[in-house]
C-alpha cells in the first residue's frame, strides 16, 4: 500500500503542479467549454478567481509531490478537488471530459488511506 499511495501522491502531485502553474503561466492552451461550463470558467478568468484557485492548486501539490505536510496539502487539494468533480458533474457532465477529474479523486482517495490517522480528530464527536 506504500508504494500505491507514493505514486498516487506523485501524480496527483505533478497534475496539480502543473496544471495549477498554467492558471498564472497558461502554456497548455484550450478552447473554453460552450454553455453553462464556459460561462462559468470566464467568470473565474475575468474576476481572476482562477488565480487563487491556482495557487492553491500549486502549493497542495508540491506539499504533496514533496511529501513533507502531506495532509496539508491533502486537505487543501481536497477543496478543489470537490469543486473539480462538481463542475463536472453539474455543468459538464461528459465522461470523456472527466476522466481527469476521476484520476484525482482516485489518487488522492489512495494517497489519503496512509494518513488517515492525522484526520481521526475531526471525526470525534464533542458533546
Amino acid at each position: 500500500m506504500k508504494i500505491a499511495a507514493l505514486i498516487a501522491r506523485i501524480i496527483m502531485g505533478l497534475i496539480f503542479v502543473i496544471f495549477g502553474l498554467n492558471g498564472f503561466l497558461d502554456f497548455i492552451k484550450g478552447p473554453l467549454p460552450t454553455g453553462l461550463a464556459g460561462q462559468f470558467v470566464g467568470a473565474l478568468i475575468q474576476s481572476h478567481y482562477v488565480w487563487l484557485v491556482a495557487g492553491t492548486q500549486v502549493i497542495g501539490g508540491a506539499l504533496v509531490l514533496i511529501g513533507r505536510y502531506v495532509p496539508l496539502g491533502l486537505t487543501l487539494l481536497a477543496a478543489v478537488i470537490v469543486n473539480i468533480d462538481a463542475f463536472h458533474i453539474l455543468m459538464s457532465p461528459h465522461l470523456n471530459q472527466s476522466a481527469m477529474a476521476i484520476l484525482v479523486t482516485i489518487c488522492w482517495i489512495i494517497a489519503f488511506i496512509p494518513v488517515r490517522q492525522h484526520f481521526s480528530c475531526l471525526f470525534v464527536q464533542r458533546i
